[in-house]
């Protein structure tokens, strides 16, 4: 026993697998505390039922088993903000893990408040960046929560020490968890994300086993999809006309990229605790609905707050990627985001057609797109010769840099 960390209940992100299942027993000998599970249905695909049997099993009270469906929470106030923002971490992630740990953090925060708990745990690794993730959103929430993170205190460092553990225990192992597995797998609504063992070669082609949501673009159909996606102040409402709630439209969307293979993406990152790190991602929906929504906001934005926005873009997925979602600098650039989306309302029409997404049609009751000024027939709103005007005082400051130049003696 840690006689030195006086915990007495702690709130555990539980999946009921073969590593939290150790982190609660180890929980339980090492800090002698009472321990709450929380398992969250994020749309991850997996049966959360035995979550709870586990955990009964380790001897956690039958209420302060919290197994929760997320799933409109995770695309309403966190999937669709971050779209908003068309956000692409190195210009081509979709930050599907990066945005799902600050949810799972607040809910552990709310349980530890409901059930007295004192301290908070996760399953992370100390390698990876959800440690930080987790760890900031806690400390954002409640600053006297205390922290623990077992990958970085014991010395269970192999999946063979683990399962060791695991027998020695009397805790359940899965037939598919003996043995080293192939790579680690983290999934969502939003999407999946692979890494490590097999794939940590990034000079060798990821294999086909990998891919859980997307059949391959070679595979896809010969003949291609459209559909159409309505958005209402920048967030998606409806496809085809049907109307949806968040975490249905994402599911659809999902089905449709996945199903044309769209959404694959091999990733040789830079994670924030300073190494790279290579994933396979897929994100089939999320793919989908970042086209569809760049294409309402080229029929309904300005284009000063449109390039303004697309200017704070990185700097907005650079923190979402660390796990400053609770940062005040996210929210203020989320302000000017969401400011910019008041008149991003319409209807965009896509094809989907082996692993690419391509706007084909939009439309907009709010519409910045003016036919009779962009017209090669005549027209009678627009004068060409103003054009030159416009021209030469864009021009005066570069005719002036020459004519210095050449004063000088510079003529290159």
């Amino acid at each position: 026993m840690r006689m030195s960390d006086s915990v007495k209940r702690v709130v555990l992100a539980f999946s009921g697998g073969l590593d939290t299942s150790v982190i609660l027993k180890w929980l339980q000998q090492e800090y002698q505390c009472e321990v709450v599970t929380f398992t969250a249905d994020l749309g991850q695909g997996e049966e959360l039922g035995p979550a709870r049997r586990v955990a009964e099993t380790l001897g956690v009270k039958p209420e302060h088993i919290f197994i929760d469906d997320l799933r409109e929470e995770f695309v309403r106030d966190f999937v669709f903000p971050m779209f908003r923002a068309n956000a692409l971490y190195e210009g081509l992630y979709l930050l599907g893990t990066s945005i799902a740990r600050p949810l799972i953090a607040k809910r552990q925060i709310e349980i530890a408040r409901m059930t007295g708990a004192d301290a908070v745990c996760h399953g992370a690794t100390g390698k990876g960046n959800d440690q930080v993730r987790f760890e900031l959103g806690y400390y954002a929430l409640d600053p006297d929560i205390k922290v623990i993170a077992p990958w970085r205190e014991w010395d269970l460092n192999s999946r063979t020490k683990l399962i060791e553990y695991a027998e020695k225990h009397g805790i359940e192992i899965a037939t598919d968890k003996r043995g080293e597995a192939p790579f680690s797998v983290d999934a969502n609504l939003l999407h999946t994300s692979s890494e490590g063992k097999a794939l940590e070669d990034p000079n060798e082609e990821a294999p086909e086993f990998v891919y859980q949501r997307t059949v391959s673009p070679e595979a896809a159909p010969d003949k291609a999809t459209y559909i159409e996606v309505g958005f209402e102040r920048g967030d998606a409402v409806s496809i085809d006309g049907v109307e949806m709630s968040p975490a249905t439209i994402l599911t659809k969307l999902n089905e449709l990229g996945g199903a044309n293979g769209i959404g694959r993406l091999d990733l040789l990152e830079n994670r924030y605790v300073g190494m790279k790190s290579r994933g396979i991602y897929e994100t089939p929906g999320g793919t989908v609905l970042l086209m569809a929504h760049r294409g309402i906001e080229q029929i309904t934005m300005d284009k000063g707050a449109m390039h303004l926005k697309d200017e704070l873009m990185p700097r907005y997925a650079e923190i979402l990627y660390n796990g400053y979602w609770y940062s005040p600098e996210r929210e203020m650039l989320q302000a000017a985001i969401d400011k910019s989306q008041e008149m991003v309302t319409g209807t965009v029409r896509l094809k989907l057609y082996k692993g690419s997404v391509s706007i084909v049609g939009r439309t907009s009751p709010f519409s910045l797109y003016s036919q009779e000024h962009v017209t090669f027939e005549e027209d009678d709103v627009y004068d060409q010769a103003d054009a030159g005007g416009f021209i030469k005082i864009n021009a005066l400051r570069l005719r002036l840099l020459k004519a210095r130049d050449l004063k000088a003696g510079k003529n290159d």
